[in-house]
């Protein structure tokens, strides 16, 4: 007799957990499958854990993703394509703002129903307004090679669409970097075990890159020390030997001053420095002036002047003091202010001064994206764009400047841009929380005139003010293959699980618009594995022997760099390794100090009406805004959310006490928090966490036509433009730090500049 009792099988999915993150950690997901008595089967992910076979993240993950099924079997995930519901108003509004109504304000409808949707609105819109009033907004919600930009860009390039200059997180700072080495690689996470010093400059690295911490443990129990360099006191300052609370956008001046120092004493490395660097006479010149001295330094930094001296001798003698070399670990917080392009580069010379890349465990990291030569042509194909109706390669809008984008292009001031944005189609990004100047954003994204897409996993703040909402999928449901921007293997993300309720990976969402839309090439029927193939075709040696079916049966493979005569690949220890126009570290320009028009140094702090830096500080418990609606997660920041960080003498000269309810303002709006006194953050500086909007707390703003504000170019006391001011005025149902931020672009790369921002404080 047959038995009535399921039948349950259980399997191991190698996966690579795809969200941003420099990590990239192996993941292994148990599966169980159920066939049940009438024979129907199902499946669920049970569990999921650090892969232990990884080099570098070595089995265990981080506090995120280590609860990742609480994200997958969510009860609010989004399971299938809506609408919104006629009469339903964009925002909040259309639910009346109750957290879990949210799907009140839309109504469920077919995916061919959505597609056809979709497809007739923008061929209309690109018939009347022309395509480049189509705009996709995306970025790091999955770093796949196939989530990230793959047929999405077919997609768009043979639309004719605008394109996106994703530059909100690491642009200026990448661009900036190749400035001085021509291509993006950095010390390996292993090698940080064999430092002497290792000084974390702008890096939470217990926070959110926490597969290096176990190889900084293992230097520091063989002697080496840890300093960190952060204007914040993280969870990475709090267990280092020495933190420098830096004033934010001075960095800068701190590594001039650490040139000055090891200049004067003759403590660079001159063989390499002729041997592997072009511009050494010049830097060494400029850095010697006095405006580079410590004492200088000491006042712009508010580090002491013994503190800086000693740091830049400890940094330049770590060789010869202790065996060993020291190593730098950037992030990209640094680049982040106005003038961070600039700080970037001066921090990535310390290394060619002190030779420190010849030793292993020298150098520094700040990213190493630039070692995986994913043929991304291939998968992108540019070239669609002389096929679309432009003929031409199509406009560039940065994505720093969203709001801009949405309320200020096709105005009779831009006409020169290019047409007005009629169409925004957003996926692997909650612009609605994370772009800056938000009031602006969400003013553009309220239009009644703009047709808005939202491919999305959960009810986010953009998933509001979506026409058409479309269920995504997790990295568990789908198949990629990935690099790393934290270390050195390629792999490959195995599908665990089918994709829940009728959730579409990004590649068959554009696979289908583009049959909808009536595109006859044959790129857009490519499948999953043509196109990791098509990523993964190039004849760069650094792929040598890497292919899908590789990767599909081993899960991760090293990268092939070049190694010396003791098998090592010492990274730019020769000049062979620059890409750069001269094959050498470049040291010119010399980075020059400016102080952001938007900080306590700057033109905008003359007025004394803003005296505040601002750090708009992502959780630690969220990535950027990613987790931020799973309640676990929520519990994990819980101490930190609603709060504004504050010196115990900048509450004092305010009057205020922790607990107390505080409005944080500027000309561009205001947000409430409540006051928390400490120790975390140097006088003068004030810090909150970024959160989503309607699960922050409510906000206002509080501008006025009057107020004045910096302007695109970074300039202070500029009078704010009638086209700006009605984006300004209205309180909204609830917002967040990026209310304060605004859209002043970096000097390098023009990325965001989140910590160039002035505000007062006050009770209410």
């Amino acid at each position: 007799m047959a038995s009535s009792q399921p039948a349950t099988m259980t399997r191991v999915v190698h996966a690579v957990c795809s969200h941003d993150c420099p990590d990239s950690c192996g993941v292994l997901v148990t599966v169980e499958s159920l066939t049940g008595a009438d024979g129907r089967k199902s499946e669920r992910a049970v569990k999921v854990a650090g892969d232990p076979a990884h080099p570098v993240t070595r089995g265990f993950l981080c506090g995120k993703v280590a609860q990742y099924l609480d994200r997958v079997y969510s009860p609010d995930r989004l399971l299938y394509p809506m609408r919104r519901r006629a009469g339903a108003a964009k925002g909040p509004a259309g639910y009346a703002g109750a957290k879990g109504r949210e799907a009140d304000a839309f109504e469920r409808i077919s995916w061919d129903e959505a597609l056809g949707l979709i497809a007739d609105r923008l061929k209309a819109i690109a018939a009347e307004f022309g395509p480049e009033s189509i705009l996709p907004y995306s970025y790091a919600g999955t770093i796949g090679q196939l989530g990230f930009g793959s047929m999405d860009r077919r997609f768009f390039h043979r639309l004719g669409a605008s394109q996106l200059a994703r530059t909100i997180c690491s642009e200026a700072g990448g661009v900036a970097f190749k400035t001085v080495y021509g291509v993006k690689l950095g010390t390996s996470p292993e090698d940080f075990a064999h430092a002497g010093l290792i000084v974390a400059w702008g890096a939470n690295i217990h926070g959110n890159n926490v597969h290096l911490w176990p190889f900084i443990e293992e230097a520091r129990r063989n002697g080496a020390r840890l300093v960190v360099i952060d204007p914040y006191k993280t969870r990475t300052a709090a267990l280092a030997d020495e933190h420098l609370a830096i004033r934010p956008g001075t960095d800068s001046m701190l590594a001039l001053a650490m040139m000055h120092v090891i200049f004067g004493e003759g403590l660079e490395d001159r063989a390499y420095l002729a041997a592997c660097t072009s511009g050494g006479d010049e830097l060494r010149a400029h850095a010697l002036k006095p405006e580079h001295s410590p004492e200088r330094a000491a006042e712009v930094t508010g580090i002491a002047a013994e503190k800086i001296v000693a740091l830049a001798r400890a940094y330049a003698l770590c060789l010869k003091q202790t065996g060993k070399p020291a190593a730098i670990r950037l992030n990209y917080g640094t680049q982040r202010s106005e003038n961070g392009g600039t700080a970037v580069r001066a921090i990535a010379m310390l290394p060619l001064i002190a030779g420190a890349w010849q030793h292993r465990g020298g150098g520094l990291q700040l990213s190493t994206s630039g070692a995986f030569p994913f043929n991304s042509d291939a998968l992108q194909m540019p070239e669609l764009m002389r096929a679309s109706p432009l003929g031409r390669d199509a406009r560039i809008v940065n994505m720093s400047r969203l709001g801009h984008a949405l309320m200020e292009l096709g105005t009779s001031d831009t006409e020169s841009e290019g047409p007005p944005v009629k169409a925004l189609l957003v996926y692997n990004s909650n612009p609605a929380a994370i772009a800056p100047n938000q009031n602006a954003v969400l003013r553009g994204m309220m239009r009644p005139d703009l047709f808005t897409v939202v491919h999305e996993q959960f009810f986010t703040d953009t998933a509001d003010y979506a026409d058409i909402l479309l269920p995504a999928p997790t990295f568990l449901e789908v198949k990629d293959v990935q690099g790393a921007y934290g270390h050195l293997f390629a792999q490959v993300s195995q599908q665990a699980i089918a994709p829940l309720g009728e959730a579409w990976s990004n590649v068959r969402l554009f696979r289908e618009l583009a049959r909808c839309m009536g595109f006859t090439e044959s790129c857009f029927a490519d499948s999953d594995d043509d196109l990791i193939d098509q990523a993964l075709a190039t004849d760069h040696p650094w792929f040598a022997g890497i292919t899908r079916q590789r990767l599909e049966s081993e899960g991760h493979i090293p990268l092939a760099l070049p190694v010396n005569a003791a098998g090592r690949a010492l990274l730019f220890s020769t000049a062979e390794w620059f890409r750069t126009p001269s094959g050498r570290g470049e040291l010119t320009p010399v980075p020059v100090f400016i102080a952001p028009g938007e900080s306590r140094g700057g033109a905008a702090a003359r007025s004394g009406q803003y005296p505040l830096e601002f750090l708009p500080r992502k959780a630690d418990n969220y990535m950027n805004s990613t987790f931020a609606n799973i309640p676990r997660h929520r519990r994990m920041e819980a101490r930190h959310a609603g709060t504004l960080e504050m010196h115990p003498a900048d509450a004092a000269a305010r009057g205020l006490a922790t607990g107390d309810a505080v409005e944080v303002f500027n000309a561009r709006g205001s947000i409430r928090l409540h006051a928390r006194i400490g120790d975390s953050v140097p006088q003068g500086v004030v810090a909150a966490r970024m959160d989503w909007n309607k699960l922050g707390g409510a906000g206002e703003t509080s501008a006025t036509e009057s107020d004045a504000q910096p302007g695109a170019n970074g300039h202070a006391g500029v009078a704010i433009p009638t086209s700006q001011k009605r984006d300004m005025g209205r309180p909204h149902a609830g917002s967040n730090v990026n209310v304060l931020t605004s859209e002043t672009l970096t000097d390098i790369g023009a990325g965001a500049t989140f910590y160039s921002t002035l505000v007062e404080v006050r009770r209410r």
